[in-house]
């Protein structure tokens, strides 16, 4: 199926370390011009670490934008030029103090797509090892948790994990646990 749209033009309005604002300029069939607005970013690595008893490394972080804490899988952004598979090994690693012998890259999705160019890299970690205490950055509030997967299923039913990436990864990953 061909695109309904043709890209004119990109700009971007405003670019940080972390993402950048875009403004494209696109033709309709009929030659109207239209403008759509988003952001896109280098994506992001998110691991599901299953311990040899079954249960689940997750961490409750802080998140700023909500003032709230949420319960989530490990996971950070891709810099530019960097592997998926080494941001979740580097994730695990600074947010859960684990390292992992077998990394295994299950899936993909985009988790905000009508917003963000913003593709989620989905790993399941297995052959843990605690190595470390947590080493996250100065605005990272971690602390880590362990669940078994029904545990998880009772924590999202009771709105207690409401993070739609988190949410998403379950879902995918939910079949192999």
């Amino acid at each position: 199926m061909s695109s309904p749209l043709k890209k004119v033009s990109e700009e971007i309005v405003h670019e940080n370390p972390w993402w950048n604002y875009i403004h494209d300029v696109f033709e309709f069939a009929d030659g109207k011009q239209g403008h759509y607005y988003y952001g896109r970013t280098n994506g992001m690595s998110i691991v599901v670490p299953i311990l040899p008893d079954g249960r689940l490394v997750l961490v409750r972080q802080y998140r700023y934008l909500i003032d709230k804490y949420s319960i989530e899988f490990p996971g950070g952004g891709i810099q530019k030029f960097e592997a998926p598979s080494l941001v979740a090994a580097r994730e695990l690693r600074e947010e859960t103090g684990y390292i992992a012998e077998e990394m295994i890259n299950l899936s993909i999705f985009e988790p905000h797509n009508g917003l963000f160019v913003d593709t989620t890299h989905v790993f399941l970690a297995k052959g843990l090892s605690k190595v470390t205490d947590i080493s996250g950055d100065d605005t990272e509030f971690i602390e880590v948790l362990l669940r078994r997967p029904d545990e998880i299923d009772h924590l999202i039913r009771n709105n207690e994990i409401w993070d739609g990436q988190t949410l998403a990864t379950w879902a995918l990953v939910r079949y192999y646990v």
